[in-house]
């Protein structure tokens, strides 16, 4: 039996709708490219996202190194304002650090905050306590010896 039998309605039909339309076509590209556009949308928040959370914890970070610096002075810091730049992860951040009384005797609170030398607001502020040292200044963990 021939395959293209003109009498047969069957193989007529069959041999006519092979394959999709213009139409068709185009309706799968636009809803392609809306999913397209959805994802790279995303993803674009997704990136936003990190190199914020990066951001503050690279803050975060230098923050607790200066409380840390500070603690191992081993001398009781006086009630003030310092400030100074450090360049970590290759960028340049500003720090600024208050001193300041906690209503108890020897004792004192430090708020560090840290912004990102390009802009303007503060990224991350840090608190952390100083006591009165118990070893001699410039000796830390002295009594370990």
């Amino acid at each position: 039996m021939p395959r293209t039998n003109s009498r047969n309605p069957v193989l007529r039909h069959c041999s006519r709708t092979r394959g999709f339309t213009l139409l068709e076509v185009m309706v799968a590209l636009a809803i392609v490219a809306l999913s397209l556009t959805a994802v790279a949308a995303s993803m674009n928040q997704m990136i936003g996202t990190a190199t914020t959370l990066q951001e503050r914890t690279y803050a975060s970070w230098i923050a607790q190194n200066r409380i840390a610096e500070m603690r191992l002075a081993n001398v009781m810091p006086e009630v003030s304002t310092t400030s100074g730049e450090v360049e970590f992860a290759n960028t340049r951040w500003i720090w600024r650090a208050v001193v300041s009384e906690t209503g108890i005797a020897n004792f004192r609170r430090i708020d560090v905050t840290v912004s990102s030398e390009d802009d303007a607001y503060e990224i991350r502020t840090v608190t952390g306590f100083v006591g009165e040292p118990k070893s001699a200044p410039g000796r830390a963990f002295g009594i370990w010896r």
